[in-house]
């Protein structure tokens, strides 16, 4: 059966372009479905009609299709495809998704194919992609491709560009084999700062037969590995490195997101949290830091990263935070303490090494969290590096997980 990719634009304007792409994917084998995400006019050579689209925005075509404002007619739109096009992927044989398009036709398509399981191909030909991509890519895989010259008709340049994109969604929808992995595959939080206690809990983890994959916790990297758990791919949870929450709270520029934690835990699938790098936020360039900031403790991780010192507070505030989420649980939950320091920052003879800080921020989450017998939290008198504490997680994940170690 040959595959089929989903090709999408405003093809009231970039048809054309959009139908060239068609036919290097059919000449590449596979086949193709048009969609058309035009607000206004009508494009015949659609196979899957604007209206249809439409249709699907929770208050009805009518508000995509009969705006007047352009940039509410491109928020209408995208709010419909954010809801057809998943539809579609989960009922439909869809081997890849591709589109084109300016700002208006990439703000239309980013959010739906943000929402597209981690894996199937998507990419994106535009005109913004040679910018800040971030708000387009979210924490998904969604390769963007700069279109060079604008998305308005065929040329020496546009050919080129055009054929390349449409060649690499072939590519990645025609690989020789499909990827399996039969070891159920764990996520893993980690930060420079507690990279010792995550490799050496990550070498355990696979000797027994499990899948580590480790997220950078860096706001985006918290936000990805949450997604690979809300799509099924992630089937336990060790969040060593919780650090995004200090960020969240305190204004840093790696925040968690208000929702950090909350689909590990509506999942109810085996979860391990510890407070690794709780003692920081992270901000850029040092001359970037807020002045709000001044008298602060700070340490100049390079020339891009410059990293603050936590206070009791605002340890206390993380606390509440992470108890908040916590305390919703109903699966089994464990938290690990690390007396002895939460980075290779915060020990003795280390720049941010406060004891005072660290208690503040074990004794509130004590007080706060409602412990029972699936909501566990234990101290442990060792450094979140040490060897002791990364086994003593391993042991919690086995406990949690149901697993039997060797």
């Amino acid at each position: 059966m040959r595959k089929t990719i989903y090709a999408l634009a405003t093809m009231d304007t970039k048809a054309d372009e959009l139908c060239f792409v068609a036919d290097a994917i059919r000449n590449a084998g596979l086949d193709v479905v048009l969609i058309d995400l035009s607000n206004r006019g009508h494009s015949d050579r659609a196979d899957i009609s604007a209206e249809i689209v439409a249709a699907a925005h929770p208050a009805g075509p009518d508000l995509v299709l009969k705006q007047t404002d352009r940039g509410q007619a491109v928020t209408a739109m995208a709010a419909a495809l954010r809801v057809w096009l998943p539809d579609q992927v989960n009922t439909k044989e869809i081997a890849g998704v591709i589109a084109i398009g300016g700002s208006g036709g990439t703000a239309i398509v980013a959010p739906a194919l943000q929402a597209l399981p981690v894996g199937l191909p998507k990419l994106i030909v535009s005109t913004v992609a040679s910018g800040n991509t971030q708000p387009y890519v979210g924490h998904s895989d969604i390769t963007m491709m700069y279109s060079v010259v604008d998305v308005a008709g065929l040329n020496s340049v546009s050919r080129r560009i055009l054929s390349n994109a449409a060649h690499a969604i072939a590519g990645m929808a025609t690989r020789m084999q499909d990827i399996t992995e039969d070891r159920p595959a764990l996520g893993m939080t980690m930060f420079g700062v507690t990279t010792p206690c995550v490799d050496m809990v990550r070498k355990s983890l696979e000797a027994i037969g499990f899948d580590p994959l480790v997220f950078h916790a860096t706001g985006t990297g918290g936000q990805a590995m949450e997604k690979l758990v809300a799509d099924g791919l992630i089937r336990g949870v060790l969040d060593i490195t919780t650090t995004e929450v200090a960020d969240e709270v305190v204004g840093g520029i790696m925040p968690a997101g208000p929702q950090r934690f909350d689909v590990i835990l509506e999942r109810g699938i085996p979860y391990v949290m510890s407070l690794g790098a709780l003692d920081m936020v992270n901000f850029g360039a040092r001359e970037t830091v807020p002045a709000r900031f001044s008298d602060r403790q700070f340490l100049v991780h390079n020339p891009q990263v410059t990293l603050m010192r936590t206070t009791a507070e605002e340890n206390r505030q993380f606390a509440k935070w992470i108890a908040d989420k916590v305390n919703r649980s109903t699966a089994t939950v464990e938290i690990l303490i690390p007396e002895q320091g939460i980075s290779m920052l915060d020990k003795q003879g280390e720049p941010f090494y406060d004891p005072t800080a660290d208690q503040c921020l074990f004794e509130t989450l004590e007080q706060e969290v409602i412990q029972t017998e699936t909501r566990r939290m234990t101290r442990h008198d060792c450094h979140i590096n040490d060897a002791a504490f990364a086994a003593a997680l391993v042991e919690a994940f086995a406990r949690v997980s149901g697993t039997r170690f060797q």
